[in-house]
């Protein structure tokens, strides 16, 4: 689970103080109108003051947040408020959104490697003609969304508003959960058909390290959905009616996301008492084994302990005179082999074996 980071105690409300494994920041500018667009690659805030005042619709992406002065740079060229800026540089924030007068701040957690499903904090800025995301490493799902910007065919992302691009770049965020719950499902159903096959020591281990994994994805996805949600109940002049359309199917991917973990760890939970179960039963019918074989060998270790003494025959007709028979010692085999199977017959009888 990520750690929050705080501001330090007592620090005047606003106050960004980068985190010190932080990454340098990388500037990425996409300026758009509905002819087409264009990308900047280590782009300056001297290139977004430049271009912006020329095209319709600006997207600037900063990954890495080590360099707070920028940050502020970004806030002030874009009218961002203090606090969604130290939201934006102390990550590990539950996914939000709040509402401001001229933007809307969207704060979530995507997942930015389906190899590893590492998680990480995204916060989203749009106004009437621009939209910000700021990114703690490069890595990110948009890469659809780029090649939409970047198509020759009329784009419906190219001709709509800032809003419309910040909901594909939720939509983007939302659905690389799709991955990871589909490589959670497919781990479950193998290690279940690994526990009908035969019982392992390591089961349980893997079992609970993917029911942490599940409530990790519970966690991030339950405050997106309410995120949402609270998009689509906004009144933000922003947010265009049209635009909460598309976003009310985001969220009907969120809950359903939602559903396919809790029944995920539903199952995990169910896994976990079956594997104790079958463990119980195994254990009892080893315990069982060993029962029947010490009820078997009682009687034999009884009778090799009495006709084990040292009698003496010469002194009394009653020292056990057998000992000197021609056919003591198979008899005397004989005679436990005989008990020993008229045990056994008992015990089945009994319906105990």
């Amino acid at each position: 689970m990520r750690a929050k980071k705080h501001s330090p105690i007592g620090a005047s409300p606003g106050t960004l103080i980068a985190d010190p494994t932080a990454q340098k920041p990388i500037l990425t500018l996409t300026v758009i109108s509905p002819a087409g667009s264009k990308t900047f690659s280590n782009a300056s805030v001297d290139d977004v003051r430049r271009e912006r005042g020329h095209w319709p619709l600006v997207w600037l992406d900063c990954s890495g947040l080590a360099d707070v002065g920028l940050v502020q740079e970004i806030g002030q060229l874009f009218g961002l408020h203090p606090l969604s800026l130290e939201d934006t540089v102390n990550t590990g924030q539950r996914p939000k959104a709040d509402f401001f007068d001229t933007n809307v701040f969207v704060v979530l957690t995507m997942i930015d490697d389906h190899i590893t499903n590492r998680p990480e904090q995204i916060s989203v800025f749009f106004g009437s003609d621009f939209v910000v995301t700021f990114q703690e490493r490069e890595g990110d799902p948009f890469d659809p969304v780029r090649k939409r910007l970047e198509a020759a065919t009329a784009s419906r992302l190219r001709a709509k508003k800032a809003d419309y691009l910040a909901y594909a770049l939720i939509d983007a965020i939302v659905d690389s959960y799709f991955p990871c719950i589909e490589q959670l499902n497919g781990q479950i159903d193998a290690i279940e058909d690994e526990i009908l096959t035969g019982l392992g020591k390591d089961q349980v281990g893997r079992l609970h390290l993917l029911r942490r994994r599940a409530g990790q994805l519970k966690r991030a996805l339950w405050p997106t959905r309410d995120a949402i949600a609270a998009l689509l109940r906004s009144d933000s002049v922003v947010i265009t009616p049209e635009t909460k359309i598309y976003l009310n199917d985001t969220y009907d991917h969120a809950i359903s996301q939602l559903e396919a973990v809790e029944s995920a760890r539903d199952m995990l939970t169910g896994l976990i008492e079956m594997h104790l179960s079958l463990s119980q039963a195994r254990t009892n019918d080893v315990i069982s084994f060993l029962t029947i074989v010490s009820a078997v060998f009682i009687p034999l270790t009884f009778l090799a302990g009495i006709w084990g003494m040292n009698f003496d025959p010469d002194k009394s007709p009653f020292n056990m005179p057998e000992l000197e028979s021609y056919y003591g010692y198979p008899a005397a085999l004989g005679f436990m082999a005989l008990v020993a199977l008229l045990t056994i017959c008992f015990f089945k009888w009994k319906k105990w074996i």
